[in-house]
Formats: structure tokens, sequence, C-alpha cells
């Protein structure tokens, strides 16, 4: 049964873009630019300028932009990569595929971000690079992680793939590091019709090869210079985001709306609602509550008809794939506590004040209820 409430309404977004988005995707059927092509080239000029960066290099996923983003920066075997335990698996999945360590470091228990006070003693002669996550919309500590970088001469890569529209004092993510990667898979803040991604750098070397290196390492055709990966964005994707992309502001101004709303209406229940550090603004690509019946709380609300969704329910470091790493339950208790209570609930552009006080008075009836 669907929920009365759903957790995420993709369908709600689309009816407000499409007749846009009808003429975009026709647009480059009719040029035939199936692979990359000029939408693409356009987007990613579009989304540099965003983001205030000189290079936006389109992927066909945010993996894809991160794993390239490794071999940029020369990662390989035996190196080590400083990251947090609390993310999707696919910012260690771009460690691993280079054959490099991922290092985890707990997290900071109010912004779920990588804790600054615990990276230095993490580093050894070597560590490679530094990859926090931007997690759920809300930036990371920059300022002190650069601060490390700085002294340890290590390049800082951020995951931004959650964090389209975020500010770091004042300042939109993706151009602190020395790459950023954005993922624009459908559910994000800015989500394509399938998958995507994009780098995002300052670097023009950097960026020379990534536009390579996603092409069979080739920058003339059938000529190849080093060995390269399938990696590019496709056409219809590079339209759609072009599209999407003028409304990112207001979509994100929006769920900022819904936030605070959040904030009003259960700040007098027992949940720990998200904190928003002085130095940011969350672009609330996820809005994310706390509690240590977190498994009840989410049973309760979809027999009531709302939706939500788990993320992360296990940390990186005790998942079985990387086992091998020699982690054990209890080295990262922050991160591992925030698994065990997290709980997501709806939020989008579209999502109304009608439905925001539906799921406030259905939270409220289960501690209500005890």
């Amino acid at each position: 049964m669907n929920p009365s409430i759903p957790y995420l309404d993709l369908p709600a977004q689309m009816r407000g873009i499409r007749r846009d988005i009808d003429a975009a995707i026709a647009r480059t059927l009719d040029q035939c630019s199936f692979c990359l092509g000029p939408d693409v080239a356009q987007f990613e000029k579009d989304f540099a300028r965003y983001c205030g960066a000189e290079h936006c290099v389109g992927f066909n996923s945010g993996t894809s932009a991160l794993h390239i983003a490794m071999l940029l920066l020369n990662v390989g075997r035996g190196d080590e990569v400083i990251t947090t335990p609390m993310t999707f698996v696919a910012t260690s999945w771009a460690i691993s595929y280079v054959g490099a360590k991922p290092v985890y470091v707990d997290i900071d228990d109010a912004t779920f971000g990588l804790n600054p006070a615990l990276v230095e003693r993490a580093i050894t002669p070597k560590t490679r690079a530094i990859l926090p996550v931007h997690l759920y919309g809300h930036p990371v500590d920059l300022d002190p992680l650069l601060a490390i970088c700085r002294k340890h001469n290590l390049p800082l890569v951020e995951d931004a793939a959650q964090a389209h529209a975020a500010k770091y004092k004042g300042r939109g993510v993706g151009t602190f590091g020395e790459i950023s990667c954005f993922s624009f898979y459908p559910g994000k803040n800015l989500g394509a019709y399938g998958e995507g991604g994009g780098l995002v750098t300052n670097n023009a070397a950097y960026a020379a090869r990534a536009r390579a290196l996603r092409e069979h390492g080739s920058t003339r055709r059938y000529y190849h210079d080093e060995v390269g990966f399938n990696y590019r964005m496709e056409g219809i994707q590079g339209a759609v985001l072009g599209v999407k992309l003028k409304h990112l502001d207001q979509w994100t101004r929006e769920r900022r709306r819904v936030a605070k709303r959040y904030h009003e209406l259960l700040a007098d229940t027992p949940l720990q609602l998200p904190r928003e550090a002085d130095y940011a603004q969350s672009a609330y690509h996820l809005y994310v509550v706390r509690h240590p019946r977190r498994d009840d709380l989410k049973q309760h609300l979809e027999a009531n008809g709302v939706g939500c969704a788990l993320h992360y329910p296990l940390p990186l470091h005790l998942q079985k794939c990387y086992a091998h790493l020699g982690y054990k339950a209890g080295d990262f208790p922050v991160a591992e506590k925030a698994a065990r209570e997290c709980l997501s609930l709806p939020i989008y552009p579209e999502l109304t004040e009608e439905q925001i006080l539906r799921v406030a008075e259905v939270i409220k009836s289960f501690f209500a209820g005890k």
C-alpha cells in the first residue's frame, strides 16, 4: 500500500516542470546527442558557474566522479584516504577502486560530518587525501579540515553528493577542496532522470584529464593515452539537469521552509532534531531525526500512511565488504549510535503545510501512546 504522504514525491516535482523537460529531451533526441553532446557541455558550464568554480566534468554517476577524483590525485595501491564511516558506501568504493585503504574517523554528533578534532591523529605516512562528506545536505566544518590539509600537504576532496546549494560561511560547498564530487541520482536535490554525476575543480589539468578518463582515456578518437573508463554522461541527463538547475535555489528555499516547520512542530517531542551549525546553511537533502526507539517509530509512521527511510542503518566499518579492514563495533561510537537512531522524514519542495502537520501529528501520537 502506498503511503498517503510519500517519503519522496518525484512525480510532484515533474508536474511543475514537465513542459520544459519535454522540450529539452525532444531537442536532445532531434540532435541525436545521446552520449555527452551540447546539452551536457552546456550543463557543465552552467553548473560550474553555479558552484563558483572554473570547471565541471559530467559523469554517468557520482560514484564514477569520486573514482576519477582519486585517480587525478594519484591515489593508488598501499595508500590511505581518511573519510567517514557514516555515509553511502560509494564514498569508500572510490578509495577501494584504486587499491587504497579507507581510514575511518568518527563523526560530529550534531552535524554527522567528519569530526575535525579526530582527523589529524589518523594521518600516517601513507595518507594521500582527506575525503569528508557533506551528509544530509549539511556542510562539514571545512576550515579546520583545510588547516590540517595545509599543515600536512594533503588534498581535500569534498563529497558533495547530497549538498547541492548548501553553504559554508556564506559560500557554496564544492569549491573548498582540490576537487568536489556531486551526484545527480534522481532522488538528489538536483537529480537527473537516471544516473548522473559531476566533478568540480578549479584545476584545468585535472579537468582535462577527467574528461579523457571518462571517455576511455582518449582525447582523440581511437587514440588512448592511458587506461580509461566509459563514464560519460548521457545527453538526455544533461538536458534534464540543465532545466532543473534553474529551479534549484527555489527548491532549496522550499526545503528549508519544510525543515523550519518540522523544527517548530516537533520541538516539544523527545526526538533529537537536526541542528544547523553557525557556519552552515543546510540544503536539507534529508531531514533526519533521532530516537532510541527509531524502529518502532518507523513502523508507527508507515502504519499511519507516512513514508520514511533509514540513512544509514549500518556504518561502513561494520559492513561485510570491509571486514578485512579490521574494524569492530565500538571503534566509532558516535557513528554507530547515529546509525541505530536515525530516521529520515519526508522532505521535498512540494510538501504542503497540511502534509507537514500530519507528519507531526502522527509522530506526536507515537509518543502519546508510549
